[in-house]
């Protein structure tokens, strides 16, 4: 009896320790030490006191829904068929015809300084957020926290995290105004922290860089970044294509680059049969559904896309998008 009063008493401490939460809270106290390090490194970035208490209160522990999204991105889940149809309908080749007559003047001063042709451009923020409609409504950094605190890539998004802290320190938004997607993407082309820093630019005069607000600063920061990213505007994306019977697949991808006159000789055509442009531009034949899928022929400005998204399937429905204009 002696023995089992001392063990009733342990389990009532260990009831009433699980009540208080004592125990439960281990996983947050460890995010909490995670946040304090976070804290400590944004301050020897020079991230002020202020903008940190605001930006980091009420942080208890990470979003489960955020994490969840990080690993059922569409662009590894279905075929690029699926994701192409998707994203490039009647309804959105309509918009982006509007958009380009809308914005004719802006697109017409942003293609002659960058040398992006306008309708990558309108693609592009069609594939992104639907001109500017679904720009993502979560605030940013608890889902930048989040990422960064999940060990998949959270180096990068510690980054991305650190940088869309300086925008707000900088005032070139609002707390409250910095949303975006789960990923912590923003404005109507879903760039990343790091992205605005490099590429945002100021395109209508305000003395503002604001690509939520305002559409020339969103164009002409798009049609900045495709333009590091050594963008020709003589020259189009690439282009679906036939293949002959019995193809070399070992002549599939981008590590690969022959000239046009070379694959002609190999029998690629053009969906339509066709011969392939005469001009000798160097291209790659890609298979992003393997041997039984489409097959495209990409050039330089394929390449470009891919900085801006890594993803074949997003570059195609981008290029695919343009030329439906």
């Amino acid at each position: 009896m002696k023995n089992f009063g001392r063990w009733f008493s342990l389990l009532i401490c260990l009831v009433l320790m699980i009540a208080s939460g004592a125990l439960a809270e281990e996983v947050p106290r460890d995010f909490r030490a995670w946040l304090e390090q976070l804290r400590e490194d944004a301050r020897a970035a020079g991230i002020t006191q202020q903008t940190l208490d605001a930006a980091l209160a009420n942080l208890v522990a990470p979003e489960p829904e955020v994490i969840e999204r990080d690993q059922t991105q569409p662009e590894q889940t279905i075929s690029l068929q699926d994701y192409v149809a998707a994203r490039v309908s009647p309804e959105r080749i309509a918009e982006g015809r509007l958009m380009l007559g809308r914005y004719r003047t802006w697109l017409a001063r942003v293609e002659q300084q960058y040398r992006v042709q306008r309708r990558f451009i309108v693609a592009l923020w069609g594939i992104e957020s639907t001109y500017g409609r679904h720009t993502g409504s979560r605030p940013v950094i608890p889902s930048l926290v989040t990422l960064a605190y999940n060990t998949r890539r959270g180096d990068y998004f510690r980054r991305e995290l650190l940088g869309a802290l300086k925008i707000l320190d900088a005032g070139h938004i609002s707390l409250a105004r910095m949303q975006g997607s789960w990923a912590g993407a923003m404005g109507p082309f879903q760039f990343m922290p790091s992205s605005y820093r490099h590429y945002a630019v100021d395109a209508d005069g305000d003395g503002r860089i604001n690509i939520w607000g305002s559409v020339p600063d969103a164009l002409a920061s798009a049609a900045n970044y495709l333009a590091k990213a050594r963008w020709q505007d003589d020259q189009t994306w690439g282009r679906p294509v036939r293949l002959p019977k019995n193809f070399d697949v070992a002549l599939v991808g981008l590590d690969n680059r022959l000239p046009l006159s070379r694959w002609q000789e190999l029998g690629v055509r053009r969906v339509n049969g066709r011969d392939l442009p005469r001009r000798n531009l160097q291209a790659s034949l890609i298979l992003p559904d393997g041997r039984d899928g489409p097959a495209y022929l990409v050039y330089g400005n394929f390449r470009a896309l891919l900085r801006w998204n890594r993803s074949s399937s997003f570059a195609v429905a981008v290029g695919t998008l343009a030329d439906s204009y």
